[in-house]
C-alpha cells in the first residue's frame, strides 16, 4: 500500500509540474508578445502655426448716450387740453406735443391786440401833429410810449400762448407719456422724454498710459447684447482733457451711426479702439490649445527616425506655450512654437505624449479670423 502511495504523489507532482510549465511557457509568450505590441497611430487634423499681421487694438467697457436728449416738461401750470403725440413714436422738429388750456389767453389777445391798435393809431396822429406844434413833444413822447407797452404786453401773452403750446425741439424719438388728458400740470413737470438716436455718441474710460496711442479720428468697433452678432463702427470725437484723479482713466468719446435705433442711452457695450500700427503675431487654431491649470499645451506632429526594417511615421510631442490674445478662431502663441511648425488643430484631449498618429485634414475646420454664424 505505500508503494502505491508514493507512486501516486509522484504522479501528481509529476501533472503538476507539467501542467506548471506549459502555463509559464504561456505566460511568457504573453509577456513577450505584449513587448511588442504597439498602439495604432491616432488620427488626426494638423494646422501650422502661422505669422500673421493683427490690428492693435484697445479693449474698454462704453456706455450710449444720445447726441440729443432731453425730458420735455411744462414751462407754465395749465391744464392739459390736447395730446399730440404717441408713446414711443418718432417727432420731426416742431411737431406739437401737448396743448395746454389757453382760451383765458385767447382772450387776453385780443384785448391786448386792440389797445395795440388803438395805441398805434394814436402814436400815429401824434406824429403828423407836431411837426405843426398842434401837440407838445412830451405829448408825443407819451403816445409813443403808450403804443410800445400796448404792442409789449401783445408779445407777452403770446409768449405765454407760446409756453402753453409744448413742441419738439429736434427730432427724435418719445418715450413713455407721463401726463393724462384733462390733468393740471404745473411748471417744471415731466411730460415725455425725447431721443434722437439716429446718431448716438458712445463714452468710455482708457487708462492714463493709453493717452499718447488715441487721437480723434480713430475707429472703435461696438458690440452689445442687443447687437447680436453684429457691430457698429464710429470714429474717436472727444478725448476729455482732464484726467479723472481717482482712476487715472480718460473719459473718451466716439461717435457713431445708429440707423436701425438698435442702440439706445445707457446701454453697455464693449468697446474696441483700433490702432494705426499693425502687430506681428504668431497664430494658432484655438481648437488646438489642451488647457490645464498648470500650463496650456499643444500637440507637435513630429516625423519619425527610421528604424531597421520599418517605416518612418509620425508621432506627437507634447508642447507647453504661453498664449496671448483669442480673435476668431485663432490664438496668439507667445512662447513656445516657432512659425512652421505642424500641430495637431483638433482632438488634443485623447493624445499622448509620443503617440504614433495619421494626418487626415479631409474634415478639417476651415478656421477663420472672424467667422460668421451660419443661418437657419
Amino acid at each position: 500500500m505505500k508503494k502505491v502511495l508514493v507512486l501516486a504523489i509522484v504522479l501528481l507532482l509529476a501533472i503538476a509540474g507539467g501542467l506548471a510549465g506549459i502555463k509559464a511557457l504561456q505566460i511568457k509568450a504573453m509577456i513577450a508578445q505584449g513587448k511588442q505590441f504597439s498602439m495604432p497611430p491616432e488620427i488626426v487634423t494638423s494646422a501650422q502655426v502661422q505669422t500673421a499681421s493683427w490690428e492693435s487694438t484697445l479693449n474698454a467697457v462704453g456706455s450710449i448716450d444720445a447726441v440729443q436728449g432731453v425730458v420735455i416738461t411744462a414751462e407754465v401750470t395749465g391744464k392739459v387740453e390736447h395730446i399730440a403725440f404717441k408713446a414711443g413714436g418718432h417727432v420731426s422738429a416742431g411737431d406739437l406735443l401737448v396743448q395746454q388750456d389757453i382760451s383765458v389767453e385767447k382772450s387776453q389777445l385780443q384785448a391786448a391786440e386792440a389797445l395795440a391798435q388803438l395805441a398805434r393809431l394814436n402814436q400815429e396822429r401824434a406824429a403828423t401833429l407836431l411837426p405843426d406844434n398842434a401837440i407838445s413833444q412830451s405829448e408825443y413822447d407819451n403816445a409813443q410810449a403808450k403804443r410800445a407797452e400796448a404792442e409789449a404786453q401783445v408779445e407777452n401773452i403770446r409768449s405765454l400762448i407760446g409756453k402753453k403750446t409744448l413742441r419738439a425741439p429736434f427730432a427724435g424719438r418719445l418715450g413713455i407719456r407721463r401726463i393724462n388728458l384733462g390733468q393740471i400740470i404745473n411748471d417744471g413737470q415731466a411730460i415725455v422724454t425725447l431721443q434722437s438716436l439716429g446718431s448716438v455718441f458712445v463714452n468710455f474710460l482708457l487708462p492714463q498710459q493709453r493717452l499718447a496711442r488715441i487721437r480723434p479720428g480713430l475707429e472703435v468697433r461696438i458690440t452689445s447684447d442687443a447687437l447680436g452678432d453684429q457691430s457698429l463702427s464710429g470714429k474717436i470725437t472727444v478725448i476729455d482733457p482732464e484726467v479723472d484723479t481717482a482712476t487715472r482713466n480718460i473719459r473718451i468719446q466716439a461717435l457713431l451711426d445708429n440707423p436701425d435705433e438698435q442702440l439706445r442711452t445707457g446701454m453697455f457695450t464693449q468697446v474696441v479702439v483700433v490702432l494705426p500700427r499693425q502687430k506681428e503675431v504668431l497664430t494658432i487654431p484655438a481648437t488646438s490649445v489642451l488647457y490645464a491649470p498648470y500650463s496650456d499645451s499643444v500637440f507637435v506632429i513630429e516625423t519619425k527616425k527610421e528604424s531597421a526594417g520599418a517605416a518612418a511615421g509620425q508621432s506627437v510631442r507634447q508642447q507647453f506655450v504661453s498664449l496671448g490674445e483669442k480673435r476668431g478662431d485663432f490664438i496668439v502663441v507667445k512662447s513656445g512654437l516657432t512659425a512652421g511648425e505642424s500641430i495637431v488643430s483638433t482632438g488634443a484631449f485623447k493624445l499622448r505624449n509620443g503617440q504614433d498618429v495619421v494626418v487626415d485634414n479631409k474634415l478639417a475646420p476651415d478656421f477663420k479670423l472672424r467667422p460668421q454664424p451660419s443661418e437657419g
